[in-house]
Protein backbone atom coordinates (compact mmCIF):
# COMPACT_ATOMS: atom_id res chain seq x y z
CA UNK A 1 0.00 0.00 0.00
CA UNK A 2 1.35 3.40 -0.97
CA UNK A 3 2.95 5.49 1.76
CA UNK A 4 1.09 8.76 2.41
CA UNK A 5 2.49 12.20 1.87
CA UNK A 6 4.28 13.69 4.90
CA UNK A 7 1.73 16.51 4.95
CA UNK A 8 -1.88 15.69 4.17
CA UNK A 9 -4.24 18.49 5.20
CA UNK A 10 -7.44 16.72 4.16
CA UNK A 11 -8.40 15.77 7.76
CA UNK A 12 -7.57 19.23 9.14
CA UNK A 13 -11.20 20.39 9.41
CA UNK A 14 -12.31 17.35 11.35
CA UNK A 15 -9.27 17.56 13.60
CA UNK A 16 -10.35 21.09 14.47
CA UNK A 17 -13.79 19.72 15.30
CA UNK A 18 -12.22 17.12 17.58
CA UNK A 19 -10.15 19.87 19.23
CA UNK A 20 -13.30 21.89 19.89
CA UNK A 21 -14.98 18.82 21.38
CA UNK A 22 -11.96 18.27 23.65
CA UNK A 23 -12.06 21.92 24.76
CA UNK A 24 -15.84 22.12 25.31
CA UNK A 25 -15.96 20.32 28.71
CA UNK A 26 -13.25 22.67 30.04
CA UNK A 27 -15.07 25.74 28.71
CA UNK A 28 -18.37 24.50 30.14
CA UNK A 29 -16.74 23.96 33.54
CA UNK A 30 -15.26 27.47 33.50
CA UNK A 31 -18.65 28.93 32.61
CA UNK A 32 -20.40 26.98 35.40
CA UNK A 33 -17.70 27.45 38.04
CA UNK A 34 -17.22 31.13 37.27
CA UNK A 35 -20.87 32.23 37.29
CA UNK A 36 -20.34 34.45 40.32
CA UNK A 37 -16.93 35.77 39.27
CA UNK A 38 -16.05 38.93 37.39
CA UNK A 39 -14.35 38.89 34.00
CA UNK A 40 -10.85 38.74 35.44
CA UNK A 41 -11.86 35.88 37.72
CA UNK A 42 -13.30 33.86 34.84
CA UNK A 43 -10.22 34.50 32.72
CA UNK A 44 -8.03 33.41 35.60
CA UNK A 45 -10.11 30.25 35.92
CA UNK A 46 -9.77 29.53 32.20
CA UNK A 47 -6.03 30.10 32.42
CA UNK A 48 -5.80 27.61 35.28
CA UNK A 49 -7.76 24.94 33.41
CA UNK A 50 -5.64 25.46 30.29
CA UNK A 51 -2.50 25.21 32.39
CA UNK A 52 -3.69 21.93 33.91
CA UNK A 53 -4.39 20.46 30.46
CA UNK A 54 -1.03 21.74 29.20
CA UNK A 55 0.74 19.79 31.94
CA UNK A 56 -1.27 16.73 30.89
CA UNK A 57 -0.27 17.37 27.28
CA UNK A 58 3.42 17.58 28.18
CA UNK A 59 3.29 14.32 30.14
CA UNK A 60 1.35 12.56 27.40
CA UNK A 61 3.92 13.80 24.90
CA UNK A 62 6.63 12.25 27.06
CA UNK A 63 4.60 9.03 27.21
CA UNK A 64 4.31 9.09 23.41
CA UNK A 65 8.08 9.32 23.10
CA UNK A 66 8.80 6.70 25.77
CA UNK A 67 6.49 4.16 24.10
CA UNK A 68 8.09 4.78 20.70
CA UNK A 69 4.82 6.12 19.32
CA UNK A 70 6.14 9.35 17.83
CA UNK A 71 5.87 7.90 14.32
CA UNK A 72 2.74 5.88 15.00
CA UNK A 73 1.14 8.00 12.30
CA UNK A 74 3.91 8.92 9.83
CA UNK A 75 2.14 11.93 8.32
CA UNK A 76 0.67 15.14 9.69
CA UNK A 77 -1.83 16.31 10.91
CA UNK A 78 -3.90 13.14 10.54
CA UNK A 79 -3.08 9.46 10.36
CA UNK A 80 -2.47 8.26 6.81
CA UNK A 81 -4.64 11.14 5.69
CA UNK A 82 -7.48 10.17 8.05
CA UNK A 83 -8.77 11.82 11.19
CA UNK A 84 -8.26 8.68 13.30
CA UNK A 85 -6.59 5.26 13.14
CA UNK A 86 -10.02 3.76 12.47
CA UNK A 87 -10.12 5.29 9.01
CA UNK A 88 -6.46 4.40 8.47
CA UNK A 89 -6.79 0.75 9.57
CA UNK A 90 -5.82 -0.67 6.16
CA UNK A 91 -2.59 1.34 6.03
CA UNK A 92 -1.73 0.56 9.66
CA UNK A 93 -2.49 -3.15 9.24
CA UNK A 94 -0.23 -3.33 6.18
CA UNK A 95 2.61 -1.53 7.97
CA UNK A 96 2.23 -3.69 11.07
CA UNK A 97 2.15 -6.90 9.03
CA UNK A 98 5.40 -6.02 7.27
CA UNK A 99 7.16 -4.79 10.42
CA UNK A 100 5.36 -5.99 13.62
CA UNK A 101 7.80 -4.23 15.96
CA UNK A 102 8.07 -1.09 13.87
CA UNK A 103 6.92 2.43 14.64
CA UNK A 104 3.50 1.98 12.98
CA UNK A 105 1.12 -0.24 14.96
CA UNK A 106 -2.46 0.26 16.06
CA UNK A 107 -1.59 1.01 19.74
CA UNK A 108 1.14 3.46 18.72
CA UNK A 109 -1.11 5.14 16.17
CA UNK A 110 -3.79 5.70 18.81
CA UNK A 111 -1.27 7.06 21.31
CA UNK A 112 0.08 9.51 18.72
CA UNK A 113 -3.39 10.65 17.61
CA UNK A 114 -4.66 11.09 21.18
CA UNK A 115 -1.67 13.33 21.76
CA UNK A 116 -2.63 15.38 18.70
CA UNK A 117 -6.28 15.57 19.81
CA UNK A 118 -5.23 16.87 23.22
CA UNK A 119 -2.81 19.35 21.64
CA UNK A 120 -5.57 20.66 19.37
CA UNK A 121 -7.90 21.04 22.36
CA UNK A 122 -5.29 23.04 24.27
CA UNK A 123 -4.80 25.18 21.18
CA UNK A 124 -8.53 25.93 21.08
CA UNK A 125 -8.52 26.94 24.76
CA UNK A 126 -5.54 29.26 24.21
CA UNK A 127 -7.29 30.81 21.20
CA UNK A 128 -10.38 31.48 23.33
CA UNK A 129 -8.19 32.87 26.11
CA UNK A 130 -6.40 35.25 23.72
CA UNK A 131 -9.61 36.47 22.07
CA UNK A 132 -11.43 36.91 25.38
CA UNK A 133 -8.46 38.72 26.94
CA UNK A 134 -8.22 41.08 23.96
CA UNK A 135 -11.95 41.83 24.10
CA UNK A 136 -11.81 42.55 27.84
CA UNK A 137 -8.37 44.20 27.79
CA UNK A 138 -9.68 47.39 29.43
CA UNK A 139 -11.14 45.52 32.40
CA UNK A 140 -8.35 43.16 33.43
CA UNK A 141 -4.97 43.65 35.10
CA UNK A 142 -3.04 41.17 32.95
CA UNK A 143 -1.66 42.84 29.80
CA UNK A 144 -3.18 41.31 26.67
CA UNK A 145 0.40 40.93 25.43
CA UNK A 146 0.81 37.69 27.37
CA UNK A 147 -2.25 35.81 26.01
CA UNK A 148 -1.33 36.92 22.48
CA UNK A 149 2.26 35.71 22.93
CA UNK A 150 0.91 32.42 24.27
CA UNK A 151 -1.29 32.03 21.19
CA UNK A 152 1.66 32.68 18.89
CA UNK A 153 3.79 30.27 20.89
CA UNK A 154 1.26 27.43 20.71
CA UNK A 155 1.21 27.87 16.92
CA UNK A 156 5.00 27.52 16.91
CA UNK A 157 4.61 24.43 19.07
CA UNK A 158 2.23 22.99 16.49
CA UNK A 159 4.87 23.51 13.82
CA UNK A 160 7.47 21.72 15.93
CA UNK A 161 4.99 18.89 16.46
CA UNK A 162 4.59 18.54 12.70
CA UNK A 163 8.36 18.62 12.13
CA UNK A 164 8.87 16.00 14.84
CA UNK A 165 6.91 13.58 12.68
CA UNK A 166 7.91 14.65 9.19
CA UNK A 167 11.61 14.90 10.08
CA UNK A 168 11.52 11.40 11.63
CA UNK A 169 12.22 12.27 15.28
CA UNK A 170 15.12 14.59 14.45
CA UNK A 171 16.76 14.99 17.91
CA UNK A 172 17.16 18.78 17.81
CA UNK A 173 13.52 19.24 16.74
CA UNK A 174 12.18 16.86 19.40
CA UNK A 175 14.24 18.58 22.10
CA UNK A 176 13.00 22.02 21.03
CA UNK A 177 9.45 20.64 21.02
CA UNK A 178 9.91 19.58 24.66
CA UNK A 179 11.35 22.98 25.60
CA UNK A 180 8.49 24.67 23.77
CA UNK A 181 5.97 22.71 25.84
CA UNK A 182 7.70 23.81 29.02
CA UNK A 183 7.71 27.41 27.77
CA UNK A 184 3.97 27.17 27.15
CA UNK A 185 3.54 25.96 30.72
CA UNK A 186 5.60 28.91 32.00
CA UNK A 187 3.59 31.46 29.98
CA UNK A 188 0.29 30.16 31.33
CA UNK A 189 1.64 29.97 34.88
CA UNK A 190 2.77 33.61 34.65
CA UNK A 191 -0.72 34.70 33.60
CA UNK A 192 -2.39 32.59 36.29
CA UNK A 193 -0.30 34.21 39.03
CA UNK A 194 -0.97 37.69 37.61
CA UNK A 195 -4.70 37.08 37.76
CA UNK A 196 -4.32 35.92 41.35
CA UNK A 197 -2.38 39.08 42.19
CA UNK A 198 -5.15 41.15 40.64
CA UNK A 199 -7.69 39.62 43.01
CA UNK A 200 -5.66 40.34 46.16
CA UNK A 201 -6.44 43.69 47.81
CA UNK A 202 -3.39 45.87 47.37
CA UNK A 203 -1.72 43.17 45.32
CA UNK A 204 -1.68 45.41 42.28
CA UNK A 205 0.94 47.71 43.75
CA UNK A 206 3.06 45.19 45.69
CA UNK A 207 4.56 41.82 44.83
CA UNK A 208 2.69 38.78 46.12
CA UNK A 209 5.95 37.19 47.33
CA UNK A 210 8.48 39.27 49.19
CA UNK A 211 12.07 38.13 48.52
CA UNK A 212 15.26 39.98 49.31
CA UNK A 213 17.31 41.02 46.24
CA UNK A 214 20.12 38.54 46.92
CA UNK A 215 17.74 35.58 47.14
CA UNK A 216 15.89 36.81 44.06
CA UNK A 217 19.11 36.72 42.06
CA UNK A 218 19.75 33.14 43.24
CA UNK A 219 16.19 32.25 42.27
CA UNK A 220 16.85 33.50 38.73
CA UNK A 221 20.07 31.48 38.61
CA UNK A 222 18.27 28.31 39.71
CA UNK A 223 15.53 29.00 37.15
CA UNK A 224 18.12 29.28 34.35
CA UNK A 225 19.90 26.12 35.53
CA UNK A 226 16.63 24.18 35.49
CA UNK A 227 16.00 25.19 31.86
CA UNK A 228 19.52 24.14 30.87
CA UNK A 229 19.06 20.81 32.63
CA UNK A 230 15.69 20.23 30.94
CA UNK A 231 17.39 20.84 27.58
CA UNK A 232 20.09 18.31 28.49
CA UNK A 233 17.46 15.84 29.68
CA UNK A 234 15.57 16.24 26.43
CA UNK A 235 18.79 15.60 24.51
CA UNK A 236 19.34 12.42 26.53
CA UNK A 237 15.81 11.21 25.89
CA UNK A 238 15.65 12.05 22.18
CA UNK A 239 18.97 10.33 21.56
CA UNK A 240 17.95 7.32 23.69
CA UNK A 241 21.04 7.75 25.84
CA UNK A 242 19.37 7.10 29.20
CA UNK A 243 20.91 3.61 29.43
CA UNK A 244 24.41 4.59 28.31
CA UNK A 245 25.32 4.42 32.00
CA UNK A 246 23.72 1.53 33.87
CA UNK A 247 25.36 2.14 37.24
CA UNK A 248 25.46 4.97 39.78
CA UNK A 249 27.34 7.02 40.93
CA UNK A 250 29.95 5.68 38.51
CA UNK A 251 29.30 5.16 34.81
CA UNK A 252 30.38 1.87 33.21
CA UNK A 253 32.39 1.26 36.38
CA UNK A 254 34.42 4.45 35.97
CA UNK A 255 34.20 7.94 37.47
CA UNK A 256 35.13 9.41 34.08
CA UNK A 257 34.15 6.95 31.31
CA UNK A 258 35.27 7.15 27.71
CA UNK A 259 33.24 9.90 26.06
CA UNK A 260 32.96 11.57 22.65
CA UNK A 261 31.57 15.04 23.34
CA UNK A 262 32.10 16.45 19.85
CA UNK A 263 29.92 13.78 18.24
CA UNK A 264 27.40 13.59 21.08
CA UNK A 265 26.67 17.29 20.82
CA UNK A 266 26.45 17.58 17.07
CA UNK A 267 23.09 19.29 17.26
CA UNK A 268 21.90 19.14 13.66
CA UNK A 269 21.89 15.48 12.64
CA UNK A 270 19.45 12.63 12.17
CA UNK A 271 18.47 10.26 14.96
CA UNK A 272 21.22 7.73 15.64
CA UNK A 273 23.49 9.20 12.99
CA UNK A 274 26.45 11.54 12.74
CA UNK A 275 26.57 14.41 10.28
CA UNK A 276 28.83 12.23 8.15
CA UNK A 277 26.07 9.63 7.79
CA UNK A 278 27.77 7.06 10.03
CA UNK A 279 26.07 5.60 13.09
CA UNK A 280 26.61 7.54 16.30
CA UNK A 281 29.18 5.76 18.54
CA UNK A 282 28.37 4.56 22.04
CA UNK A 283 30.96 6.91 23.51
CA UNK A 284 28.91 9.83 22.16
CA UNK A 285 25.78 8.53 23.93
CA UNK A 286 27.85 8.19 27.09
CA UNK A 287 28.93 11.83 26.79
CA UNK A 288 25.30 12.92 26.42
CA UNK A 289 24.22 10.95 29.48
CA UNK A 290 27.14 11.95 31.67
CA UNK A 291 26.79 15.65 30.84
CA UNK A 292 23.19 15.50 32.04
CA UNK A 293 24.37 13.76 35.21
CA UNK A 294 26.96 16.49 35.87
CA UNK A 295 24.26 19.09 35.29
CA UNK A 296 22.11 17.29 37.86
CA UNK A 297 24.84 17.68 40.45
CA UNK A 298 25.00 21.43 39.77
CA UNK A 299 21.22 21.83 39.98
CA UNK A 300 21.16 19.81 43.21
CA UNK A 301 23.70 22.12 44.87
CA UNK A 302 21.84 25.23 43.68
CA UNK A 303 18.50 23.94 44.98
CA UNK A 304 19.96 23.07 48.39
CA UNK A 305 21.65 26.48 48.63
CA UNK A 306 18.46 28.33 47.68
CA UNK A 307 16.48 26.19 50.15
CA UNK A 308 18.93 27.15 52.89
CA UNK A 309 18.48 30.84 52.07
CA UNK A 310 14.71 30.49 52.32
CA UNK A 311 15.01 28.45 55.52
CA UNK A 312 16.75 31.35 57.27
CA UNK A 313 13.85 33.73 56.56
CA UNK A 314 10.83 33.70 58.84
CA UNK A 315 7.72 32.59 56.97
CA UNK A 316 9.66 31.02 54.07
CA UNK A 317 10.21 27.55 55.54
CA UNK A 318 7.55 26.09 53.27
CA UNK A 319 9.41 27.42 50.22
CA UNK A 320 12.57 25.64 51.40
CA UNK A 321 10.68 22.37 51.90
CA UNK A 322 9.14 22.62 48.42
CA UNK A 323 12.58 23.07 46.87
CA UNK A 324 13.99 20.11 48.78
CA UNK A 325 11.01 17.94 47.83
CA UNK A 326 11.37 18.84 44.14
CA UNK A 327 15.08 18.16 43.93
CA UNK A 328 14.76 15.03 46.08
CA UNK A 329 12.11 13.64 43.73
CA UNK A 330 14.27 14.34 40.70
CA UNK A 331 17.35 12.75 42.21
CA UNK A 332 15.42 9.65 43.30
CA UNK A 333 13.63 9.20 39.99
CA UNK A 334 16.81 9.88 38.00
CA UNK A 335 18.80 7.25 39.89
CA UNK A 336 15.93 4.77 39.55
CA UNK A 337 15.86 5.29 35.78
CA UNK A 338 19.53 4.29 35.61
CA UNK A 339 19.44 1.34 38.00
CA UNK A 340 16.08 -0.06 36.86
CA UNK A 341 16.79 0.41 33.13
CA UNK A 342 14.39 3.21 32.30
CA UNK A 343 10.93 2.04 33.46
CA UNK A 344 8.28 4.13 31.71
CA UNK A 345 6.40 5.18 34.85
CA UNK A 346 9.57 6.42 36.56
CA UNK A 347 10.80 8.20 33.43
CA UNK A 348 7.39 9.84 33.13
CA UNK A 349 7.54 10.98 36.76
CA UNK A 350 11.03 12.40 36.14
CA UNK A 351 9.66 14.57 33.34
CA UNK A 352 6.73 15.50 35.57
CA UNK A 353 9.21 16.63 38.22
CA UNK A 354 10.89 18.91 35.69
CA UNK A 355 7.50 20.39 34.78
CA UNK A 356 6.79 20.90 38.49
CA UNK A 357 10.06 22.82 38.84
CA UNK A 358 9.11 25.14 35.98
CA UNK A 359 5.63 25.57 37.47
CA UNK A 360 6.88 26.45 40.96
CA UNK A 361 9.82 28.66 39.99
CA UNK A 362 7.84 30.58 37.35
CA UNK A 363 5.12 31.22 39.90
CA UNK A 364 7.55 32.49 42.52
CA UNK A 365 9.40 34.75 40.11
CA UNK A 366 6.15 36.20 38.78
CA UNK A 367 4.82 36.80 42.30
CA UNK A 368 8.09 38.48 43.29
CA UNK A 369 7.47 41.42 40.96
CA UNK A 370 4.60 43.94 41.04
CA UNK A 371 2.14 44.31 38.18
CA UNK A 372 3.81 47.37 36.70
CA UNK A 373 1.02 48.13 34.25
CA UNK A 374 -1.72 48.01 36.88
CA UNK A 375 -2.14 51.77 37.38
CA UNK A 376 -2.12 52.39 33.64
CA UNK A 377 -4.72 49.63 33.15
CA UNK A 378 -6.97 51.11 35.85
CA UNK A 379 -6.74 54.61 34.36
CA UNK A 380 -7.56 53.27 30.90
CA UNK A 381 -10.51 51.31 32.26
CA UNK A 382 -11.82 54.43 34.05
CA UNK A 383 -11.47 56.50 30.91
CA UNK A 384 -13.47 53.96 28.90
CA UNK A 385 -16.24 53.80 31.50
CA UNK A 386 -16.40 57.62 31.59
Amino acid sequence: MDHPYLYDLSPLFWLKVVGILVALPALAWVWWRGRQLDTAGRLGLLTGVTLFLTIDLILFGVFTRLTGSGLGCPDWPGCFGKVSPIGAREYIAAAQASFPLGPVTFPKAWIEMIHRYLATGVGVLILVLAFWSWRERHHIHVPVFWPIVTLIWVCIQGAFGAWTVTMKLFPAIVTMHLLGGMMLLALLRLQGVRYKMGRVPGGLALPLLSIEPGTKRWLWLVFAAVWAQIALGGWVSTNYAALACSDFPTCQGRWWPYMDFSTGFQLWRELGMQRSGESIPFDALTAIHYTHRIGAYVVFVLFVWLAWRFWRVEGKTSHALILLALIGWQVLSGITIVLREWPILVALSHSGGAAAMVFVLTGWLTAAYPVRSAKRTIRRSSAVST
